[in-house]
């Protein structure tokens, strides 16, 4: 079933979703069930899984040159949200990204998806790697997430990149986007955000959900702009519970958000990492609180592996 579908059968109940991370390379699909297990009885709508692309290191030869070689630290989403879907009965979303794949194999990865009757993806742009700059496409490649909306939005009317095609079938893809109430790190302002967030949903995005947030009025004034602007999709709080002080730093830094004055104060007095945790989890609990009592269409957690504070915020809030 489609993210929009179950958004609409709710009936205007918040639901609740979960994001999980790909195990790391050499581990197995024991490792996701156990990611999703604890979650389970809170009958997640869907689960998101992201992806993350290859990486390159150089290596010395013997005779002293430099070697390229590629380094994929977590495998591939299409195979494991397969597995999601068989196990649990439980859509899966998987997270297609631009960097490091050509539109060709863009195509193939969403063919393969397809098949398999997975018809909701996650559509970014993902990071640059840390060897370069700034992002750099691949060589015919997808540049921007607009780019990756407008491929999918035609396999949806049956175009494909080959023209010669004859007696295609078409997908059937809802498609979903990121969404950033702080404005996008690389945006020079908010205004200038919400345009290009327009022209992904006026190209067919179905939805956005939006990056972490730990102050609730940015969520509230981000929509309220979206609304403004004409963007009339549903748009779903993504939440990230607190449960290390170096995330005070780490978050900032990485996600480019602001956390608020109490939280960080709370966190910077607290003496063990229980205590750390224990008020991550209460920040979370009357976050979502408040989040479901304005009718947000779902909670959506990052849970980055760990289900047992995320399963503790939701047994206070669902």
């Amino acid at each position: 079933m489609k993210v929009t579908d179950h958004l609409r059968n709710a009936n205007g109940k918040t639901l609740f979703s979960i994001e999980i991370l790909p195990p790391l390379k050499g581990k197995g699909m024991t490792d996701i069930y156990k990611a999703i297990d604890p979650l389970i009885e809170f009958k997640p709508s869907f689960i998101d899984v992201t992806y993350h692309r290859e990486e390159y290191v150089y290596k010395k030869r013997n005779d002293g040159l430099l070697e390229k070689k590629s380094v994929r630290k977590r495998p591939g989403t299409v195979g494991i949200c397969a597995g999601i879907m068989t196990k649990y009965n439980v859509d899966a979303v998987p997270h297609i990204i631009c960097g490091g794949f050509s539109k060709d194999e863009t195509e193939n990865a969403l063919i393969d998806l397809s098949f398999l009757g997975i018809d909701n993806v996650l559509l970014l742009r993902g990071d640059s790697i840390k060897s370069e700059g700034s992002f750099k496409p691949e060589p015919n490649g997808n540049a921007y997430a607009l780019d990756l909306v407008e491929q999918v939005v035609n396999m949806n009317r049956g175009v494909y990149l080959d023209d010669e095609l004859e007696d295609v079938s078409s997908t059937n893809f809802c498609i979903g986007i990121a969404g950033y109430p702080e404005k996008h790190f690389e945006a020079p302002n908010l205004k200038t955000d919400l345009k290009y967030l327009k022209a992904k949903v006026d190209a067919g995005a179905d939805y956005i959900v939006t990056q972490m947030f730990y102050d609730n009025s940015k969520y509230f004034e981000f929509v309220d702009l979206c609304r403004e602007n004409g963007i009339n999709v549903p748009i779903i709080p993504g939440i990230k519970i607190m449960t290390t002080k170096k995330q005070l730093n780490i978050l900032p830094s990485v996600f480019h958000i602001d956390i608020p004055d109490a939280l960080a104060e709370a966190v910077e007095k607290a003496k063990t990492s229980d205590q750390v945790k224990e008020i991550g989890v209460e920040w979370a609990i009357q976050q979502c609180k408040e989040l479901v009592a304005a009718k947000v269409p779902c909670l959506h957690f990052y849970t980055m592996g760990n289900p047992d504070t995320c399963k503790r915020v939701a047994e206070k809030v669902l």
